[in-house]
């Protein structure tokens, strides 16, 4: 008890001094927490938002191994982060920059304190329709061999491709995407992205494939359709236009020549998107296509 009260009397209830928050201070949060908040807007939208998350971890383990003085893992980690800082800025050279220009481009006062109510739901990525209207359209390109090449966006966003064609936000249907890929239409050339059950662009160029196990001949269509599968997890429908023959590029695996339960089993195995609960939006960029 006595080893009690010493180790109590040495401890001084004091009154806390709280430190004065002044307007300097609010400005400076505002402007840290917009520049955070723009940051992840634009790496959502980029192949970047895979190496974000993974980079969050180390983040959290060089954390958990600081607070628990884990010496050798901590010095690991520390040259680990030293090297990757560099390693990124050489690979995501071209995100960076159009990150700047979006930065500068885009409006403060239009995007500030807006409350917006998500539902707990689950947002679909394609749904039942819009798979029976892509195999439709895909079929009868087949059979005229009319050329095309369909990418559908999973958990990696493709906004990076979809900047190089034209926005579209329409509905799936399987006119629309036979008058897209019709020869000598403006739309005809390059690729249409599908994304949260809509076609968001058209004319996108997408990767190219680096591989040189890919057969000869196959052409730009495929090679960029493999090249997509091999830096996203986007499923890739290529319709051959010299010989009508339909393929399935995914993981960095082409199938080529597959029928229709095939196409169907792998557009039907893409998982719904889920949308969080209700929260508070702070700052709003604007929304795509507007």
């Amino acid at each position: 008890m006595d080893q009690i009260r010493q180790i109590l009397d040495q401890i001084k209830f004091a009154a806390i001094e709280v430190p004065k928050i002044q307007i300097k201070d609010i400005i400076e949060i505002f402007i840290i927490g917009f520049l955070i908040y723009r940051l992840i807007s634009w790496i959502k939208d980029t192949r970047a938002w895979t190496l974000f998350k993974g980079l969050l971890v180390i983040f959290i383990m060089w954390a958990i191994a600081l607070f628990f003085q884990l010496n050798t893992i901590l010095w690991i980690l520390t040259n680990t982060v030293s090297v990757g800082i560099i390693a990124i800025i050489i690979v995501f050279q071209p995100e960076l920059r159009r990150a700047l220009e979006q930065l500068g481009r885009g409006g403060l006062l239009s995007s500030l304190l807006t409350l917006e109510d998500y539902r707990d739901r689950q947002q679909e990525r394609i749904s039942v329709q819009s798979v029976e209207a892509v195999i439709r359209a895909v079929e009868e390109m087949a059979q005229r061999k009319v050329g095309a090449l369909i990418a559908i966006e999973q958990d990696v966003k493709l906004g990076e491709y979809e900047r190089t064609g034209i926005m579209i936000d329409a509905e799936i249907s399987s006119q629309l995407l036979l008058n897209i890929f019709e020869d000598k239409t403006p739309l005809h050339d390059g690729a249409v992205i599908i994304r949260d059950n809509r076609i968001a662009a058209a004319t996108c160029y997408l990767p190219l494939t680096d591989s040189l196990e890919i057969s000869k001949e196959l052409g730009t269509r495929h090679r960029a359709a493999l090249g997509l599968s091999e830096v996203s997890d986007s499923i890739i429908i290529v319709v051959s236009e010299e010989t009508g023959k339909i393929s399935v590029a995914s993981g960095g695996n082409l199938v080529r020549n597959v029928n229709r339960e095939y196409l169907k089993s792998q557009l039907t195995y893409v998982p719904k998107k889920k949308i969080d609960k209700k929260r508070l939006v702070l700052w709003k960029g604007r929304k795509k296509h507007e």
